[in-house]
């Protein structure tokens, strides 16, 4: 029943930290994009800065929409609104994100929706985090015949370890973050299946163990590309808070 749970600012905040610049595969809380969060009754206001006021649209659109869906997702919020600021499309954006308007919807010159743009980022996403799962499952003794094999069945974690039984005997041990952080995103984009093997080329398909390395490497230019805009956004970002400020 409405009104039987009051939400906290805290709550709200803690759902749109599940929000990801898309670009970058990071929280928008720990980038440091939402500078106002707060709850007046059933309502949510947040409001968002990105790096630049040029922004992609898209990416823009994305954030703004999977925040304001966040925050509708927690107990006690029946109303929410987004404010995109300092954006070159902020009034387009924020309109039509708190209209429930589709993108193509907002934007007529947009040549077709976002789910598209959305998965193919989701897949450099994965590969990205790919990478980190592989070289620290390296780093902790696996071998390549192992890594082709591996099932998610095969992992077990343990506190902030990540326990992978080799050969039914040896377990290998290494940090828990970037096995899970990979499988949470392998799951996103449909290729976490049960007994099927974990790590998969960039057209999601099972890897053999003599492409493996060839694989690797491009996973690390995944990799080395989000962490070049990452830094980018950054110098942006720092510089720009510290022109405008924030309002909480």
């Amino acid at each position: 029943m409405a009104g039987s749970v009051n939400a906290s600012t805290d709550a709200v905040r803690d759902a749109v930290r599940r929000v990801t610049d898309p670009e970058l595969d990071r929280s928008i809380v720990d980038l440091d994009y939402v500078i106002e969060c707060r709850v007046e009754g059933d309502h949510a206001h947040l409001s968002l800065r990105l790096p630049t006021a040029w922004c992609s649209p898209a990416f823009a659109w994305m954030m703004a929409a999977d925040a304001r869906r966040e925050a509708l997702s927690v107990p006690g919020v029946h109303s929410a609104r987004v404010e995109l600021l300092d954006h070159m499309h902020a009034g387009e954006i924020t309109d039509g994100v708190n209209d429930d308007l589709e993108f193509v919807e907002a934007f007529a010159e947009a040549e077709g929706g976002l789910d598209e743009l959305r998965r193919e980022l989701l897949e450099k996403a994965r590969l990205a985090r790919q990478y980190d799962a592989v070289r620290a499952l390296r780093e902790s003794g696996m071998d390549d015949a192992d890594l082709v094999s591996l099932t998610s069945d095969d992992v077990e974690f343990d506190g902030d370890r990540a326990l992978v039984p080799v050969d039914g005997a040896v377990v290998v041990c290494t940090e828990r973050e970037p096995i899970e952080l990979y499988l949470d995103r392998a799951e996103r984009v449909g290729l976490l299946e049960r007994g099927e093997p974990i790590f998969r080329d960039h057209a999601g398909e099972p890897i053999r163990v003599e492409e493996f390395e060839t694989v690797y490497r491009r996973t690390r230019l995944a990799r080395t590309n989000i962490g070049g805009q990452a830094a980018i956004c950054a110098g942006l970002h720092e510089s720009r808070q510290a022109t405008v400020g924030r309002r909480y």
